[in-house]
């Protein structure tokens, strides 16, 4: 063969030998190549294989497999981000002219993708407190299809009664799904609860070390299979390098949340006792409201997240993220292995009004704390200097 022959093909014929690798390869490839028409056919039927990357690859399938044990779940999709996710959930199980009830306290991008895309496909949404039974009673509607909650919402850390919520769901034949991101399974499983299928960011906790972009739907198999379908026609699958570090980021999932949360407690404790603090949103604290059903339905810990809200307001934050920001950054994400802030308002729940802001609890003088796996003593030491200054 010539030398551009021997360049197309290099590597194409490449043997491992006896020895086996301990992590599994990435299969880095947008197509794949059979040797007859007959064995095409049978991997589009489904029987066996991969075709081309975005019905699929490998890397996601070992992602899947593992998600899907993890939250006890019939199957797994994962997705290009959370958000996607969500989008493929949605848009994959229900049809124009049904009726969506969501929580209040929703994340800022869901938030956006409830109010201002899917009205655009002739689904209704309802925004209410999911902490009042009644109110989400009183929400429902002849359309109603589907209650989407969050095990905790994002930046106040509510905890949804899932059990309650879902019992009152299925009398009217309404689909539950929970946003399990903050939580993770490590913490919670929301499918032994009564929902029937959960969502994931695995930028978050799944992935764990912020390098990784995807999305999870994992429950019921009808309504994956569904949310599948509709990444295939919109574009959302997860990349094979990002399944790939999921994957290697879950293997420690359970490691760093025990660790994420025990200095969670301690740092929560430490910010609820400090003067120029005059609030903090953690579910571990006997003060939150929703403290005993925490305790109920939380395993190994209350987590790493907190919100808390510095007295002063907007400036008063502003000091503090200034001083502290050699230590623990201004970052708009969270569930890193090392602590960050980010500043509601200002990011996740900037679309919002100032009105609707208040509502839920976002004030100019809330930061949220994604409290990472450092030692406490050095957190607590950072935190009580940053505060002094202000």
């Amino acid at each position: 063969m010539k030398a551009n022959t021997l360049a197309a093909r290099a590597g194409l014929e490449l043997e491992l030998g006896l020895g086996t690798p301990i992590n599994p390869a990435i299969h880095q490839s947008t197509v794949y190549a059979f040797p007859s028409l007959e064995d095409l056919e049978r991997v589009f039927q489904g029987e066996a294989g991969y075709f081309y990357y975005r019905n699929g690859h490998p890397n996601a399938t070992a992602l899947e497999t593992l998600l899907q044990q993890l939250e006890h779940g019939e199957a797994a999709a994962v997705a290009s981000s959370g958000m996607a996710a969500i989008s493929a959930v949605l848009l994959g199980n229900l049809r124009s002219g049904d009726h969506i009830i969501a929580d209040q306290n929703a994340y800022g991008g869901t938030f956006a993708l409830l109010t201002a895309d899917l009205p655009r496909f002739g689904l209704e949404v309802s925004f209410v407190d999911v902490q009042d039974i009644h109110a989400v009673e009183a929400a429902f509607q002849a359309n109603t299809k589907w209650l989407h909650l969050e095990s905790m919402s994002n930046p106040t850390i509510r905890i949804a009664d899932i059990t309650q919520l879902s019992a009152l769901a299925k009398t009217r034949g309404v689909t539950v799904c929970v946003d399990n991101t903050f939580a993770s399974p490590a913490l919670l499983n929301p499918l032994e609860l009564g929902a029937d299928v959960v969502v994931h960011s695995l930028a978050k906790y799944i992935g764990g070390h912020g390098a990784v972009m995807g999305g999870a739907v994992i429950g019921r198999s009808g309504i994956v299979q569904a949310a599948r379908a509709a990444l295939l026609r919109f574009g959302g699958t997860m990349a094979a390098f990002d399944s790939w570090l999921a994957l290697l980021g879950a293997k420690t999932l359970s490691l760093r949340m025990r660790q994420h949360s025990q200095n969670g407690f301690a740092i929560a404790q430490f910010l609820e006792a400090h003067p120029k603090i005059t609030r903090v949103d953690y579910p571990g604290l006997a003060s939150h409201a929703q403290h005993d059903l925490a305790q109920a339905i939380l395993k190994n810990g209350f987590g790493a997240m907190m919100s808390f809200e510095v007295q002063g307001g907007l400036p008063a934050a502003s000091n503090f993220v200034k001083t502290i920001n050699h230590a623990i950054p201004l970052a708009p994400s969270l569930a890193d292995v090392s602590s960050t802030l980010s500043y509601p308002a200002g990011t996740s729940h900037r679309a919002l009004t100032p009105e609707a802001r208040a509502k839920i609890g976002v004030t100019d003088g809330l930061l949220r704390l994604s409290v990472g796996i450092e030692d406490s003593a050095d957190l607590l030491e950072e935190l009580a200097v940053a505060l002094n200054a202000i």
